[in-house]
């Protein structure tokens, strides 16, 4: 009697007190807010939820009144606490859903005090709920269930708008999950469509046609889906840069990356947690409500409750399926968003950041930030939910248990908690190996971005093998870390996955033991949710590592982003005081008592480069810069566009500047392309620049005009090309400062006349500011001023007819001197028009609509991954190692199976009294099954890491050989930036990916195949359903997989041109900066991310669209098994369908396929995709490797005359090309020296492509020392060849390494080399031969690196040197002293020199000139000098010599 009294004030006070009150409180606000100052409108998503909320509500009330009325119909009693409660039930949902109807509900409804008051009802409420969930009665118990989550979702949704509405007047809020807008209008007319949209939504409709394309033909980018306009590359990058922006103008001490994010999509993020709630919860429904099922099977009832719960079963199965996709859809939504922000806010800092300033980071570091750092920060996103969804997750599960088996689930507990320190010890080391792998990772990408650059001059150094020997060494170093990593994680694996079934056992053991008997309902109810735990506890490892590298990437980036960014404007750090006698506004460049340094802000040592310079150039003045190598010239370019670190003084630079670096920037892309860079087209000005420069006879013989293609770093250009293609970029821009870094190097004496003539001195410059680094004589006395650059100081400034300047040009001749004056003083170029040819005028310059490709487009394979990339990756991992995991997995499930099984009859022998054995006995052969289950686990955990291991590494090993086994041609026709993709995110899904997702699809096969197997040996009728099921099954997988692996592919062919575009900006960037062009080049980067964008959201939605599928069949399953079970024990039909244990194991066996189904399926098309970075790096180990041995035995003093034989040689680089050589024949006299001379592109350099085999010919043949070369092994023959490349070549290392990296030469021989080239001074003074040269040798200058070159080739004792350029860079009184040393130095060595400058060949034994491929004349320089007629005395008067 006392117990009812309690019960009903519970159910009166706190039930129905707690409506009526919640009416008043809904009242009184409708009576204050009755006549708002301002309209609010709602979202129309927001606005129908309410509304359908309200009904729900309502319904669920009416029902409980309903059923009252029967139950007085039907004579039953019933208290009066009953019908108070509901009746003020509905009173509160029917006050609810008449303000939802009025215009200013969101005041009333939304409200601070009902947003709180919700809350305190529910809790109010606990008692009243406490009674209805031990209720017998299943229809009361779903009915208060579903009335707690309607009370649940109704607190939380005010709570959300509540939010909101308050926060949206400052809000940085993209997309969120219940969008809110306020205006002042009239109330929107319902959408009759509302119902149709939102279907299509949750069922990701819009999926279909792309699934359709995938199925009849190969997808294309064109194929794929729109992105929403919030996830636009654009907006994203806008917001997360605001809220980087406001840290630093808010003058935070510590730039946080995270908290940026955290800024920008904090509040998405939020909503989605919310979400995630609701489908965490959902999750543990599935165990209750089996709980139930089984306890109604074991009393052998016969009613209808046992149905009901069959179907709540299956309808609780589709609801979690809904939960669950909309919640990866919303999160991948928002991942998307998170990756394209920090992309395009990496490349922008890139675009932003000094060259001294960078100088902290290697480009391979930089490189990573993108491919590798960028995605780690976005698993972020994952991981922090799942940080405190797993403990909730387990926490609930244990809690469920707590209720089953009491404190005996206190000892599977233990062992949890027990493992926790071990795995956080393991976490530990893994992050510190991670660490330490990333940095080997770093210098292991920056060493192969080293040699894909510079392949072509290391095989003609024959360096190749070298090179990879030392990538090779950086790789093992990565290995090693990676394989602390792999078996750490398999520790992981192991101790998480056994932890299940050691839980079972000790629960279930100490459970017996405690005197308590075993039933169906306690086994099977605690076997579902061990189910539950498997997930979140496997989990845990990986999401402690995934925050782990999250973190570690995000203090690397936050370094990187906290870089200071260079001013696009005029800079100036203190004020400038000018001279008297210069009036300050006629100035363009002014510097003042300015030092520099190449080293970073965060340097506190450093060297200066430029010391106390001063500087003042006049408006439209032409300024010549010269000195000797290395004297700073190129520095003091860099200090006025501020890519140096001023240390003091201060410069300032009017108006708009253009830039051509010493080296040449050429981005992939169409000749129009590098010279508009983003500019409109004026066709006039772009013909005008073109003649000015002197491109248009090359343009007009080019296949596609202006419109062909040019290759990565202009690679099918000359250098000369090269150079003025840079120079037309900068002429076409039309700026008001040009700084010009010796632009007339790279060509020849004829070319470099005209460029003065018409392009710096022409009228599209000439009443502009030119500065120009320079050795070329002519512009030096043609230039208004002239600066003398000397280590690092500005020795002497003045006009070029002080005869002082003499000094500097010790080779001129005085006659000379006076004629160059003369020429001066009458008008500077008005007597050059008789010595020289004008160049040939084209009336228009030849283009075409269509560019031509030069570049090969990426290949991608088409239909399905081949089964042989699967048996080629079994292969790299070893046959037996894959065997041996299957086996161990295959085991490993089996036990677990036999586990269960066990379990089982031991159920059923208790509950029937037949048991003969002691509880001892099933104790033991239940921990001998643990025992087993525990050892294969451990077998394949590391089975399967030591076999990742090993693909990895002979994957990356036989990568790298087959590349440089390559010919030239494969790196001309590919861009180096995709190559390096490969070597990046290829090689990192190899590296850890692949394997990590091969072994949960070989764990979700197994398991699916011992739950199939199980539930048919359980319930025959399960057997029936296998076929239809199968059938449905394969149709839905085979309509998806085609389309994914297309979206894969896509997806990696959309990824290259990213990488490449990074790849080239940060060579180029200090060109853009000086152009101003950062924004073009921030939207063409964009471009290239929204189109990687598509590709993954359409990946996303196809992948979602087949998982909701699989969960509904899955669901359906379910429904089937548990109805069927009630159908067995009514005995309505003659067979028996299992006894409760099997009965009970059937259906926890079943729960589980919902989540496994769906997880096999994405794991296996996961897989699939991961598989594509193994075809993809299958392409290029099928590369036709250039012919590297040989048909006859090299001689060890071979050459040992030096005589060389051309015989009618003829090059074609391309079909598409013309010949670059065509019938060449001439003799080379073994000791003799040559000169090579001829117009830009007349195929100089061709002869020596030749010579190494670089390219095969089209026929004829080469003979040295009368062996054919073509029979010899290339890398013999390019060994026993010296050469100085075009473009000079130092990677990062010692410079005695780079000198001579295979050791051969003594230390004094070294020296002494230095010093014949010059050298010996500055190298002493940096530090002697064991100075860290840096990446792409920028610690010396251009002309420094082409001496250092020169040092190289004269310690290769080689019979036969070829000199191609040498001196181009280096000023004029080096380049006399490095003639004579070359002429003193290999007096027996054949000389084969490739000059501009006319005096390096003048002294040679015989010269040939070469015109368009072809030989047109050959002599002794001396004799073809004086021969007026002869093609080389039109050089020579071109020349100033």
């Amino acid at each position: 009697m006392q117990k009812d009294l309690q019960q009903v004030i519970k159910w009166s006070v706190l039930g129905f007190g707690v409506n009526i009150l919640t009416v008043v409180v809904v009242l009184v606000l409708w009576i204050i807010n009755r006549r708002p100052k301002q309209l609010r409108r709602v979202h129309l998503s927001a606005n129908n939820t309410f509304s359908v909320l309200a009904a729900l509500g309502l319904c669920l009330a009416f029902f409980d009144v309903v059923m009252l009325l029967r139950a007085i119909l039907s004579a039953q009693t019933i208290l009066y606490h009953e019908w108070m409660y509901t009746c003020s039930e509905f009173l509160v949902w029917m006050a609810v859903m008449i303000e939802s109807r009025c215009e200013t509900w969101s005041d009333v409804l939304c409200n601070g005090i009902l947003c709180v008051w919700w809350i305190v009802k529910l809790l109010l409420l606990m008692p009243r709920l406490q009674i209805a969930f031990t209720s017998p009665q299943v229809l009361r118990w779903i009915r208060e269930a579903s009335g707690v989550i309607l009370d649940i979702t109704f607190a939380t949704f005010i709570n959300i708008i509540r939010v909101k509405i308050a926060s949206h007047g400052n809000s940085s809020v993209v997309d969120p999950l219940l969008p809110y807008r306020r205006q002042i209008e009239e109330r929107p007319v319902m959408n009759s469509g509302i119902v149709c949209k939102t279907w299509h939504l949750m069922t990701f409709k819009a999926i279909d046609p792309v699934l359709q394309h995938g199925l009849n033909k190969q997808l294309d980018f064109e194929d794929l889906l729109q992105l929403p306009t919030d996830m636009d590359p654009s907006s994203c990058h806008n917001l997360l840069l605001r809220m980087w922006d406001s840290q630093q103008r808010n003058n935070l001490r510590h730039l946080s990356l995270f908290k940026a994010i955290c800024s920008a999509f904090g509040w998405p993020y939020f909503c989605i947690g919310v979400l995630k709630v609701f489908n965490d919860c959902m999750g543990f429904a599935g165990p209750l409500l089996l709980n139930k099922l089984i306890r109604f099977l074991q009393q052998g009832a016969t009613n209808v409750d046992g149905y009901v719960l069959a179907l709540s079963l299956g309808l609780v199965s589709v609801l979690k399926s809904f939960l669950d996709t909309q919640y990866s859809f919303h999160l991948g939504q928002l991942r998307l968003k998170l990756r394209s922000s920090i992309m395009t806010i990496i490349y922008r800092k890139c675009l932003h950041v000094s060259l001294a300033e960078r100088s902290k980071f290697s480009e391979g570091e930089i490189q990573t930030f993108m491919s590798v750092d960028a995605d780690r920060i976005v698993n972020l996103s994952n991981s922090v939910h799942d940080m405190w969804s797993l403990p909730l997750q387990i926490g609930v599960a244990l809690y469920l248990l707590y209720t089953q088996v009491k404190f005996a689930f206190l000892s599977g507990l233990a062992i949890t908690i027990l493992l926790i320190p071990v795995n956080k010890w393991i976490a530990n080391l893994i992050a510190n190996a991670t660490k330490n792998m990333m940095e080997q990772k770093d210098e292991r990408i920056r060493k192969t971005a080293e040699l894909l650059t510079y392949i072509r001059t290391l095989k003609m150094y024959g360096w190749e093998l070298l090179f990879a020997c030392w990538l090779m060494k950086t790789r093992s170093s990565e290995v090693q870390h990676l394989s602390t990593r792999k078996y750490l994680d398999a520790w992981c694996v192991f101790f998480w996955a056994t932890t299940p079934t050691l839980f079972s056992l000790f629960t279930f053991g100490l459970y017996s033991l405690m005197g308590h008997e075993l039933d169906a309902a306690t086994v099977f109810t605690c076997l579902a949710l061990f189910n539950n735990l498997i997930s979140p506890l496997n989990s845990f490892p990986w999401v402690i590592n995934g925050l782990i590298d999250a973190a570690i990437s995000i203090r690397r980036l936050n370094k990187y982003l906290s870089c200071r960014e260079s001013d696009t404007g005029p800079s100036t750090s203190s004020p400038i005081f000018y001279e008297e006698k210069i009036d300050s506004k006629e100035l363009a460049v002014s510097v003042r008592d300015a030092s520099c340094t190449w080293s970073s802000h965060d340097e506190k040592e450093f060297d200066l480069v430029l010391e106390h310079v001063n500087l003042y150039v006049p408006k439209g003045f032409m300024v010549a810069i010269i000195g000797e190598v290395g004297s700073g010239k190129s520095s003091l370019l860099n200090l006025v566009l501020g890519e140096t670190r001023l240390i003091n003084g201060s410069i300032h630079l009017t108006g708009s500047k253009a830039y051509v670096p010493q080296v040449p920037w050429i981005m992939s892309g169409t000749v129009r392309d590098n010279i508009l860079l983003g500019k409109d087209y004026d066709q006039n000005r772009y013909s005008e620049v073109l003649q000015a420069c002197t491109l248009d006879l090359d343009i007009s013989l080019m296949k596609g005009g202006d419109m062909a293609r040019i290759g990565e770093k202009g690679i099918n250009l000359s250098g000369g090309q090269r150079a003025r293609l840079a120079l037309a970029r900068a002429l076409y821009h039309g700026f008001d400062t040009y700084m010009l870094d010796d632009v007339l190097s790279a060509v020849d004496a004829h070319v470099a006349r005209s460029i003065l003539q018409y392009a710096i001195l022409g009228p599209l410059m000439n009443k502009e500011t030119r500065i120009l680094c320079t050795h070329n004589t002519q512009a030096i006395y043609l230039a208004d001023m002239v600066v003398v650059m000397d280590n690092g100081h500005v020795k002497w400034v003045g006009s070029p007819s002080d005869s002082s300047i003499a000094s500097y040009i010790s080779f001129l001749s005085l006659d000379e001197i006076n004629t160059l004056t003369e020429v001066q003083r009458n008008g500077k170029m008005s007597n050059l028009n008789d010595e020289m040819e004008k160049p040939r005028e084209l009336d228009s310059i030849r283009s075409s609509n269509e560019a031509q490709d030069i570049i090969e487009v990426e290949a991608r394979k088409e239909g399905r991954v081949e089964s042989a990339v699967y048996k080629n990756y079994a292969a790299f991992s070893g046959w037996f190692i894959t065997v041996l995991s299957c086996l161990s997995a295959i085991l490993m499930q089996a036990s677990r199976n036999g586990n269960d099984l066990w379990l089982s009859f031991w159920v059923d022998t208790t509950d029937s009294n037949q048991s003969t054995y002691s509880t001892t006995f099933y104790l033991v052969i239940l921990c001998i099954f643990c025992l087993v289950n525990s050892l294969f686990t451990l077998v394949r955990a590391f089975s399967f890491a030591f076999g990742g291991l090993r693909a990895a590494i002979r994957v990356h090993d036989q990568l790298l050989h087959n590349l440089i086994d390559s010919p030239v041609s494969f790196f001309d026709r590919t861009p180096s930036g995709r190559i390096l993709n490969r070597f990046s995110s290829d090689l990192y899904t190899i590296d850890d990916s692949l394997p990590f997702i091969l072994n949960i699809l070989l764990a979700n096969f197994v398991g699916l195949l011992g739950i199939a197997m199980v539930l048919s040996f359980v319930q025959v009728m399960f057997l029936l359903l296998l076929i239809p099921f199968w059938f449905i099954y394969k149709k839905l997988q085979f309509y998806y997989r085609s389309t994914s692996r297309e979206l894969r592919r896509l997806d990696s062919v959309s990824r290259s041109p990213i990488y490449a575009s990074f790849t080239e900006t940060l060579e180029g960037s200090s060109t853009i900066r000086a152009f101003n062009c950062e924004d073009f080049f921030l939207l063409r980067f964009l471009q290239h991310v929204q189109m990687y964008q598509r590709t993954s959201y359409t990946e996303i939605i196809a992948s979602l669209w087949l998982s909701l599928r699989l969960q509904l069949l899955a669901a359906f399953i379910i429904s089937v098994v548990a109805v069927m079970a009630i159908v067995g024990t009514d005995g309505h039909i003659p067979i028996s369908l299992g006894t409760p244990g099997l009965v009970g194991l059937a259906l926890s066996y079943a729960s589980p396929i919902v989540s496994l189904l769906g997880s096999f399926l994405t794991s296996f098309t996961e897989t699939e995709k991961e598989m594509v970075s193994v075809e993809r790096v299958l392409q290029y180990m099928d590369i036709t490797p250039e012919k590297l041995t040989g048909e006859s035995l090299l001689d060890p003093n071979w050459p040992s005359k030096g005589e060389i034989q051309f015989q009618h040689v003829t090059l074609q680089y391309m079909p598409s090309l013309p010949p670059a050589l065509s019938n060449v024949s001439f003799i080379i006299s073994g000791g003799s020296q040559v000169g090579i001379v001829g117009r830009t592109g007349a195929g100089k350099s061709s002869i020596l492509n030749v010579l190494f085999r670089l390219n095969p010919v089209c026929s004829g043949c080469v003979l040295v020392d009368d062996v054919n070369i073509a029979t010899l092994p290339v890398r013999d023959l390019r060994s026993r060849i010296a050469i100085v490349p075009q473009s000079p070549f130092l990677f990062e290392g010692s410079l005695r390494a780079n000198l001579d990296p295979f050791q051969m030469s003594s230390d004094i021989k070294i020296w002494d080399t230095l010093e014949k080239c010059c050298l010996k001074e500055e190298i002493e003074a940096a530090g002697g031969l064991d100075i860290h040269v840096k990446e792409s040798g920028t610690t010396f200058s251009v002309g420094q690196r082409q001496l250092l070159c020169l040092a190289r080739a004269l310690l290769k004792s080689s019979k036969v040197l070829c000199l191609d350029e040498c001196t181009a860079n280096v000023d004029t009184q080096t380049a006399s002293k490095l003639q004579k040393a070359i002429l003193s130095e290999c007096q027996s060595r054949t000389i084969i020199t490739i000059a501009h400058r006319i005096s390096t060949v003048l002294l040679m034994d015989n010269i040939f000139i070469l015109d368009q491929g072809t030989l047109v004349e050959e002599g002794n320089p001396q004799a073809l000098v004086h021969d007026e007629s002869s093609r080389f005395s039109s050089f020579v008067r071109a020349s100033t010599m």
